[in-house]
């Protein structure tokens, strides 16, 4: 009897495997509550990110330091993480009513605490999706520390290259520095990190604030001297995991006190028993929509179509934005900042407050309705579920418990394109979750034909739903693009939306089996093109278009 042959594995089924193992090994690490980064204990999430090479970390496994990535990771850890040998994850303990100052990242809403020069405390209220984002994050700013470490070291640990230390007396001693000077650390930094003048001068410019402009500088130095200290005096980076979070993580605990909030508000406003539209978006499309029009008749006269949201998009808009937000408060709209610790604000829209002869949309659907709108800012991950969960069960008061009428949730989104560019859109008809077998067709009323019309591409199919887009190569891309999945693109919460909506209506009977769904992204990224992954930057004024055609068909849709 022959034997079969022995096929290699594919460089897709290398970085399934190695992304499962990533996972298996973050939960063991949360479950365990303290582990050494660059340790044993770390090891395996070390040579699991390595062997995966993630498109968004470029050149990890190169000797070279990977300069886009950094940006993109710093951007989303608090400022001066690079300086702590101590990282504390934690539930939202109280810190707030300390004296610490709250430190959260340009790119994350998170807060954090410096606790002293050596630790950084983390509050994680978003669920085990903030955990595996945070933990692969600082598994990438370790490995590049000790590039750096590695290219500094010289005579067996005795000594340090001379750029090595003119660099430190810099950082050390916060020189201030002409053009001249600056270049000359430039230059140094460029034989430290493995790249040229222009692309360490980039990366200086990128970081650089008004408060420190070296700050690229103090980066390099700090990520360099603690891996240093690793090596050489045995001073080893850990994480910890409070008791308190890891008692708290997956039991809802934020979604539950967010989502009473809400209805609670409906109650108080004789709302609750309305029907209801929920749409998960940000917190201005939506309420420009609705409202711009007519708190701004003037620019409304000026610019048409979209370029009036063109307008307000812009960061030198605030009166105009603060104008319409003013005129939608006196108009039927509610807003809930979160004090839940979610860090998901909402607004309340009363539709009977709209005067609807003045905007752009017709009352067709919700004819003798009165329907309410509540509108929830981005899920991270996992929290989908928590908030979409919570959300939907009956409101208890008391010895009363009330049914939601939630006649449809819309959700949109920014997600990664497998097909197209920047600013293109996805509709799914299926969310697929990765490293499982779980996958959740249904039945979208937003399709194809509807967003053909504004200028951008359209594509239809199925999405996968990633446990983090940090964590996606291209060849794991591809063959999801490539194979009979005929996966459009990848984001994060949708089978975890899906999955709630599902339960609760289909299930459990907390909303109305016949519940309508919408699910429309468009793209912020294409990670199959090199230099078009998140790292590369934002979408800009090309997010305009897609953001508010979507948010113009689901309104339609709704009225």
């Amino acid at each position: 009897m022959s034997k079969p042959n022995h096929k290699e594995r594919t460089r897709a089924q290398e970085s399934t495997n190695a992304i499962e193992k990533l996972y298996i090994s973050m939960r063991h690490l949360f479950s365990r509550g303290f582990y050494k980064p660059m340790g044993i204990s770390g090891e395996t999430l070390r040579k699991s990110l390595l062997q995966l090479r993630p498109e968004i970390y470029g050149s990890i496994a190169e000797d070279k330091t990977e300069l886009n990535g950094l940006v993109y990771i710093i951007e989303r850890l608090p400022e001066g993480i690079e300086e702590c040998q101590f990282i504390y994850l934690t539930a939202d303990e109280g810190y707030r009513n300390s004296k610490f100052k709250t430190i959260v990242p340009p790119k994350r809403r998170r807060n954090c605490y410096r606790i002293d020069k050596d630790q950084m405390n983390i509050e994680i209220t978003r669920g085990r999706s903030e955990i595996y984002d945070i933990l692969t994050h600082l598994t990438f700013l370790f490995i590049e520390s000790h590039k750096i470490k590695d290219r500094v070291v010289i005579d067996n640990g005795e000594g340090f290259i001379r750029e090595w230390v003119h660099l430190e007396e810099v950082v050390l001693y916060n020189k201030t520095l002409t053009d001249e000077e600056k270049d000359v650390i430039v230059v140094h930094l460029g034989n430290i990190l493995g790249r040229t003048y222009d692309e360490v001068y980039d990366a200086y410019n990128t970081f650089a604030t008004e408060e420190n402009p070296n700050r690229f500088f103090h980066l390099i130095y700090w990520l360099g001297k603690l891996a240093i200290n690793e090596a050489l005096l045995e001073q080893k980076r850990s994480v910890k995991f409070s008791s308190v979070l890891i008692e708290e993580i997956g039991h809802h605990f934020y979604g539950e006190i967010w989502a009473n909030n809400i209805k609670k508000n409906l109650l108080d406003n004789n709302l609750l028993e309305r029907p209801i539209h929920i749409i998960s978006a940000n917190m201005h499309s939506v309420m420009n929509s609705i409202y711009a029009q007519n708190a701004l008749p003037k620019e409304t006269k000026k610019h048409k179509g979209f370029e009036l949201f063109e307008v307000l998009s812009n960061a030198n808009s605030q009166p105009l934005q603060k104008a319409v937000k003013n005129y939608a408060s006196e108009n039927g709209l509610i807003y809930l900042k979160d004090t839940s610790g979610t860090n998901i604000n909402v607004q309340i829209i009363d539709t009977d407050k709209i005067d609807f002869d003045t905007t752009s949309y017709d009352k067709v659907n919700s004819v003798g309705e009165k329907p309410v709108i509540i509108v929830m800012d981005y899920a991270f991950g996992e929290q989908a579920f928590e908030t979409m969960d919570e959300l939907l069960k009956p409101y208890k008061s008391g010895n009363t418990s009330t049914h939601l009428d939630v006649l449809s949730v819309s959700i949109m989104g920014k997600a990664g394109i497998l097909e197209g560019g920047k600013g293109d859109i996805m509709i799914p008809s299926s969310h697929i979750f990765e490293g499982t077998a779980d996958n959740y067709p249904f039945k979208n009323e937003l399709a194809k034909e509807d967003l053909e019309d504004f200028g951008v591409q359209v594509f239809d199919g199925a999405m996968v739903s990633v446990l983090g887009t940090s964590l996606q190569n291209k060849d794991l891309l591809k063959f999801f693009h490539d194979s009979t999945w005929n996966v459009i693109g990848l984001e994060m919460e949708g089978a975890h939306y899906q999955k709630a909506i599902q339960s609760a209506s289909k299930i459990r009977g907390n909303v109305r089996e016949d519940i309508k769904v919408r699910y429309a992204y468009y793209a912020s990224d294409n990670p199959l093109e090199t230099g078009a992954t998140l790292a590369s930057g934002g979408l800009g004024m090309s997010g305009v278009t897609p953001t508010y055609a979507i948010t113009q068909k689901i309104l339609e849709q709704i009225f």
